[in-house]
């Protein structure tokens, strides 16, 4: 070849090394050189789906025409079904996504501290001391 690489080719197991043959059953550049080397028909290695006579084989048979388009019955689109399991939650903080390991514990960041009456252990939106005073901070 031009390009300086060599390729086995093998006409009797229908084989080349560049494994073009083997897949699409046309001969590929290395199996023609090597037709013409030894002046052999290349045809003869062409696979029978390639082949005129089976071309026209295929489309021997009758096809049913489609009719006027009018009598076709109404087509409204795919339907489409939802997956209830896949739908996103609108509410709520989102969900986490991201997998914890023993640095992202609890124990190893510091307690909860309030930051109404400074104790550890709850937030302030847990704190029973919020529960008598109203957003200016009044008590009631």
């Amino acid at each position: 070849m031009p390009s300086g690489l060599e390729f086995a080719v093998d006409l009797r197991g229908l084989r080349c090394d560049c494994g073009e043959f083997q897949v699409d059953r046309i001969p590929c550049r290395h199996m023609f050189a090597c037709c013409a080397n030894q002046r052999l028909d290349w045809k003869l290695y062409v696979h029978d789906v390639y082949k005129m006579d089976q071309v026209r084989r295929v489309y021997r048979a009758r096809f049913r025409p489609l009719g006027n388009p009018t009598t076709w019955p109404a087509y409204n689109g795919p339907r489409f079904v939802p997956n209830p399991y896949l739908r996103r939650v609108s509410k709520g903080c989102p969900r986490m996504t991201c997998f914890l390991n023993e640095m992202d514990t609890r124990m190893l960041r510091r307690p909860r501290r309030c930051r109404l009456c400074g104790a550890e252990g709850h937030s302030c939106s847990r704190c029973r001391q919020s529960v008598g005073t109203n957003a200016d901070g009044d008590a009631q």
